[in-house]
């Protein structure tokens, strides 16, 4: 058994659903496909939302124009023999969500588990049409099986429990079976809610490891991972093969392929993952096995993360780096912040940390809250912030062995004129990165390309 995803931009349009069609209908094992909501539906549907809440009648309009595009496919790819099913399934689905919208609009209020139920139409309703596309498939519904808990204020997923419900889902499942990604239950009290940012992906590992499928495909708008973004490098090129950690680095630091937890559930089950291209099937794309071949040269892929924020804390207690580390991580997780480069280089007496622009408020607060007792005594000296800037990341296995790569980026990019506010090498055997302004991403981006490719 296989299982695959196909993601926004593979079910979006009548073109790339007849792809889709092609595709699965060609495979020989039994497969359960997962699938997201429509290309940008998901973030049409929580503007909405917003548009009712704020008593914004044009809530009406676009509620109109989504049903209007489901409709649309379903006229166009259904045949006529199923076509008034899936009319009157989906067409109960949108009237379901008009409700939800008058409510909000009502109330002028948008309760997250309002919210939460809103958006699950979109998987809900494409998962209908897929199912009714291809041949011989049956609807799954991800609600019964896919089961999340409350931790602080997210819903994470109650792992334990939903590989129990997958696997008597799918006892002795053969054919194909299709299945909403993102959308899941809370055990506890059987609300809607989702997976998150990625949330399909998800949904696919999950199903995945729990019935040890031989491999996990993704299926979406690219050939596979790049050495770098195509768009700022169009020399780039496909990575055939990579180790599960180096996917995990380059997507930590950018590469919007897949989400990073996506791979956690496959790789305790060391499940291979294969990205594949929905509008060119026959490119051979890139397969993550917990070991790649080694290749010529060390480095797999350079990506970046925009909008950037460095803290630095200088005085004594920096110099401690049990105590700051600690202290600084703990903070951070208390509010989800994800803290992706340190840097604390030896007898400087201070230590330097980035974490996203969107979540530097909430850390300066942090941090001025937890070290407040240090700041009063002087035994840290300051806490200074720098915005607009980016974070670049080489990422390769074994690359604290391999002599002199951090000083090559370093002098590349001292040779073009390019600051380098803050560097890491070896807090991880995967990845050397390093932050520069902004300004200068996309020429530090070509100039680190052009050094290892």
């Amino acid at each position: 058994m296989k299982v695959l995803k196909f993601g926004g931009t593979s079910v979006g349009t009548v073109d790339s659903l007849i792809n889709v069609k092609k595709i699965v209908e060609s495979g020989e094992t039994s497969q359960i496909v997962v699938v997201s909501a429509l290309g940008g539906l998901t973030d049409r549907l929580i503007a909405t939302a917003n548009m009712a809440a704020a008593g914004d009648s044009s809530y009406l309009q676009e509620m109109e124009a989504i049903s209007l595009r489901h409709f649309n496919i379903i006229s166009q790819l259904i045949p006529e023999d199923k076509r008034a099913g899936v009319l009157d399934r989906v067409s109960k689905l949108l009237t379901e969500l008009k409700r939800n919208y008058d409510g909000v609009y009502l109330i002028r209020l948008l309760p997250v588990r309002t919210l939460d139920m809103i958006v699950s139409y979109g998987e809900r309703m494409s998962s209908v049409i897929v199912a009714a596309l291809i041949e011989g498939a049956e609807l799954h519904d991800s609600l019964s099986f896919v089961k999340t808990e409350k931790w602080f204020s997210k819903n994470i997923a109650d792992q334990k429990l939903t590989y129990s419900l997958i696997r008597k889902e799918f006892e002795n499942f053969s054919g194909i079976a299709v299945v909403p990604g993102f959308i899941s239950t809370d055990r506890d009290t059987g609300d809607v809610t989702n997976l998150g940012r990625g949330g399909s992906d998800f949904t696919a590992a999950l199903i995945a490891a729990a019935l040890d499928a031989e491999i996990l495909e993704i299926w979406t708008d690219v050939d596979g991972f790049m050495t770098a973004d195509p768009r700022i490098i169009p020399s780039a090129k496909v990575v055939p093969n990579m180790s599960f950690v180096e996917s995990m680095e380059l997507c930590s630091f950018g590469a919007k392929v897949i989400y990073p937890p996506t791979i956690y559930p496959v790789f305790h089950k060391n499940i291979p993952i294969k990205i594949l291209n929905t509008f060119n099937p026959t490119a051979p794309g890139t397969l993550i096995t917990e070991s790649a071949p080694l290749p010529d040269f060390p480095v797999k892929g350079i990506s970046a993360i925009k909008g950037t924020t460095l803290f630095t804390l200088k005085g004594d207690t920096a110099s401690n780096v049990p105590q700051i580390n600690s202290r600084t991580f703990n903070a951070m997780a208390r509010k989800g912040i994800t803290v992706f480069l340190v840097s604390q280089p030896d007898g400087s007496g201070a230590f330097s940390f980035a974490v996203a622009e969107a979540d530097a408020d909430s850390a300066a607060e942090l941090l001025a809250s937890e070290f407040a007792p240090e700041l009063a005594k002087g035994a840290l000296a300051e806490i200074s912030r720098s915005d607009d800037l980016a974070t670049i990341a080489v990422v390769g296995e074994n690359m604290k062995n391999r002599n002199r790569l951090g000083p090559r980026v370093r002098n590349t990019l001292f040779r073009d004129g390019i600051e380098v506010v803050a560097f890491s090498e070896g807090v991880s055997d995967t990845n050397i990165s390093c932050v520069i302004p902004l300004p200068h991403l996309n020429r530090a981006l070509e100039l680190i390309h052009a050094l290892f490719f």
